[in-house]
């Protein structure tokens, strides 16, 4: 015989409970079936509610009640043909009205003993029993309808009873003897007590219901039909890459129920296990999934079965001096929780006896506190135990697996996976049988931990990244381009997998958590909300992507001022925008503290050169031990361009203007032409080499005449840049002169810093530097001699998306 359970979302349509009776029907061609049924969807909730309504003297009740009503009369109209309808109509409709009339007494009488509840939420499995058993029967099936009541026998702890084996499996063995119908529908969750009283199994009742049953008969197999394919290595809702467990353990599907797999409740594991009977989870929904099947021995290679959590815990601690040494403080404070009826979850004791932390559900967390607190009130009054500790809005995550104590380092690959993801862990418990780590962190992590968790135990070490990108003009749209281009070959060559989450522009912002489509960012982008960068923070926030980066392709000062808001939550910044690194000295520090203390590496390769490894350079000679004594640089690309494009046949206005167009210079060209640009890079690159050095520091010589700097908007500036033609044609003659080319050189010598324009001669490293190239000199004492040289193009969005895109992919290999 197979014993075959739906669970509530099984039967929560006539739509799906065809789907159970199509499966029914199938199974029961080479077995006979004992076919348990939970309430319809939803119905115990209502029942539970309208119970509540009722003692509440609240008359909404009836509003439920018709609820409840409408629902099972619908489904029970669909699923009969009309010419049996109304006999099995007026049977729903008895059966409702003393549902109604038990609610209109708890209601008179304002009380609801657990008796009357159980009462009360038995009619949802009566119900729906009996529907599906008259569905059956209008298919032609051999079905009969049997009373869990007449089978279950209990004591008297109403709401969650405990069966009296002895009694119970007499009498489903006397049953099953005399049976001979194929299929027999059986009412889960509830039960009888000696004297004939409704009384109801507890939470996941429906599965231990037929748990009973299959022991008691020593079926073949207990399947468990639901809303899912088994058994998953995570919750598939919070891990996306989670995927169903093909064969498992009873101990380890005990160990993940425990730990909030919803889909088998743990003491429905205990009558079969005893019996070796297998369990199957199989989906109502894709009756032809493997599903998981859960036997004495575990499958698969893997020590890890899957990764489970609980939330909405909380962890109190109790401790004190007084207690090292005293025993029987563990007696009393778990005496005072069992009183109570507190359940906990987890717990763990130092050694030296100092202290003892437990978790608990938060609705606990109140009685509970009264209870130790009441216990322990000499202690605590005396000085020897402190005032408990509770802290609240966390959660447990377990890793589970049978075979975990036969191989090394699985808690130190767990605990390191949440380190380097900055999930704080507020305890730890591993039972000596090592099926069991878990971990208590705060309940805002979870997402993080589990999807981390996840990649490294059970994914093929693909690392995601998730990117937060605000800017998408020339470099932004560009590293866009690159990263759509790019994110197959990464996958496939470099098992990164780039999703971006989130974009703006000057005006909207667009997120979507599973990854943006970047065939169709621009719409995306134009129909998002308008941009609120406050707003965006919190998001990102929220989300708590693990491997999350900050992106910034603006030159906004303000976006710059957000960086360690964002280190802070462990997100890690790549930027263009060279404002923050060039800001305070103070403030650099402070970043790159950040940056350590979160784990969260910021990374500004662009902020200088564009594309070329010059500050990756600079940082591997420090981190070998070289020191810089001397830099020389032509480090603006823009400047390089205008100054390799001026000459006799283009005016200085004409070649600036070009340059704009081209994109080598910044929006507001004067931060180019001033020379700021240019000593915001070597103040970063002299930072860099270790030198404490502020922008003011820096000496400019600038080539501008006075109404150029004094110009107070753009258009003036450019204005300046025509009326002030002869002072530039000037400056070109002179080089020309001296058989010299222009630069805009930037110098770092001994602690000082210069920046100015430059006539440079033939026999110079400088003087061939072509279009918008950059150069550095790095003179060090390994490279006294001769410099260290890197040169390459310096400008351009192309290139600086590619220096972000490489910063992106650095995080990625790390």
């Amino acid at each position: 015989m197979k014993v075959l359970k739906f669970g509530g979302s099984s039967v929560a349509s006539s739509e799906n409970i065809n789907k159970v009776i199509n499966i029914v029907k199938d199974s029961s061609l080479n077995n006979n079936i004992a076919l348990v049924v939970s309430a319809l969807g939803g119905v115990t909730d209502l029942l539970l509610e309208a119970g509540n309504l009722a003692c509440n003297n609240n008359a909404n009740y009836v509003q439920s009640f018709k609820i409840i009503e409408e629902k099972h009369l619908q489904i029970t109209r669909e699923l009969i043909p009309v010419n049996n309808q109304s006999g099995v109509l007026g049977q729903v409709k008895k059966m409702l009205n003393k549902l109604e009339n038990t609610l209109e007494g708890v209601f008179l009488i304002n009380e609801l003993s657990a008796k009357t509840s159980d009462k009360i939420v038995g009619f949802g499995e009566l119900l729906s029993s009996y529907i599906i058993s008259e569905a059956l029967k209008s298919k032609g099936l051999d079905a009969v309808l049997k009373n869990s009541q007449e089978l279950i026998i209990t004591n008297e702890n109403f709401s969650n009873a405990a069966v009296k084996f002895d009694k119970t499996n007499a009498a489903i063995e006397s049953f099953f003897k005399e049976n001979k119908h194929k299929i027999v529908i059986l009412p889960g969750f509830v039960a009888a007590t000696e004297n004939g009283e409704t009384s109801t199994l507890g939470r996941g009742g429906s599965d231990y219901t037929a748990a009973i049953i299959a022991a008691a008969v020593n079926a073949t197999i207990l399947e468990i039909w639901t809303d899912v394919s088994g058994m998953f290595t995570a919750n598939p809702k919070i891990v996306k890459e989670a995927f169903p467990i093909k064969n498992i353990s009873y101990q380890e599907a005990m160990e993940l129920s425990h730990f909030g797999a919803k889909v088998v409740y743990p003491p429905t594991i205990q009558p079969v296990l005893k019996k070796e009977i297998p369990i199957s989870i199989k989906n109502t929904f894709d009756a032809n999934a493997e599903g998981t099947l859960i036997t004495k021995v575990s499958g698969n290679t893997n020590p890890i079965k899957g990764i489970s959590h609980i939330e909405n815990m909380a962890l109190i601690t109790l401790e004190g001096s007084g207690m090292v040494g005293i025993p029987g403080f563990s007696k009393r404070l778990f005496g005072a929780l069992s009183e109570q009826k507190v359940n906990v979850s987890l717990i763990t004791q130092a050694s030296s006896e100092h202290s003892i932390c437990i978790a608990i559900s938060n609705s606990d967390v109140e009685k509970a506190k009264e209870a130790i607190e009441d216990e322990f009130s000499y202690e605590i009054e005396h000085h020897k135990v402190d005032p408990l500790t509770i802290e609240k809005n966390n959660a447990i995550i377990a890793l589970v697996g049978d075979n975990m104590k036969s191989h090394q380092g699985i808690s130190g690959k767990m605990f390191s996976t949440l380190g380097k993801n900055n999930v704080n862990i507020r305890a730890i418990a591993q039972g000596a049988s090592e099926k069991n780590i878990s971990a208590v962190i705060s309940f805002k992590d979870i997402k993080k931990a589990l999807n981390s968790l996840h990649a490294s135990f059970f994914e093929d070490q693909t690392k995601q990244l998730n990117l937060f990108i605000v800017g998408v003009g020339n470099v932004g749209g560009k590293l866009i381009e690159q990263i759509k281009k790019q994110q197959h070959y990464l996958l496939e060559n470099l098992r990164v997998q780039v999703r971006v989450i989130a974009l703006t522009n000057s005006k909207k912002m667009v997120f979507n958590e599973d990854g943006i489509d970047l065939e169709n960012w621009k719409e995306s982008l134009e129909n998002g909300e308008p941009l609120d960068m406050d707003t965006f923070h919190n998001k990102v926030r929220e989300l708590n992507f693990r491997n999350s980066i900050f992106v910034d392709n603006t030159a906004n000062e303000s976006i710059s001022n957000l960086y360690a808001s964002y280190l802070k939550e462990s997100v890690a910044v790549v930027t263009c925008n060279k404002i923050a690194c060039s800001s305070n000295y103070a403030n650099y520090q402070k970043l790159k503290q950040l940056a350590r203390t979160y784990n969260a590496p910021f990374l500004f390769e662009t902020n200088v050169g564009a594309g070329l490894p010059i500050i990756d350079t600079l940082k591997n000679l420090i981190a070998s031990g070289d020191k810089v004594t001397k830099i020389q640089a032509v480090l603006s690309g823009s400047l390089n361009f205008v100054f390799n494009n001026f000459n006799n046949q283009n005016s200085f206005y004409d070649v600036v203007e070009q340059a704009g167009i081209q994109g080598y210079t910044e929006p507001d060209p004067r931060i180019d032409l001033s020379g700021v640009d240019v000593m915001r890079k070597i103040l970063i690159l002299a930072r860099e080499s270790g030198t404490k050095l502020e922008l003011d520091d820096i000496k400019n010589d600038s080539f501008l005449p006075k109404s150029s700097l004094d110009a107070v908007t753009v258009p003036e500036f450019l204005e300046t840049l025509k009326t002030e033609a002869a002072h530039f044609e000037k400056i070109y003659q002179k080089a020309a002169a001296n058989n010299c080319r222009l630069k805009f050189v930037a110098e770092f010598d001994n602690g000082n810093a210069n920046v100015g324009l430059k006539e440079i001669p033939a026999d110079h490293p400088f003087y061939n530097l072509d279009g918008s190239d950059n150069i550095v000199l790095f003179f060090t004492e390994r490279y006294s001699q001769q410099p260290l040289i890197i040169k390459g193009a310096g400008a351009g969005a192309d290139v600086t998306a590619s220096g972000l895109f490489a910063d992106i992919i650095r995080i990625g290999n790390n």
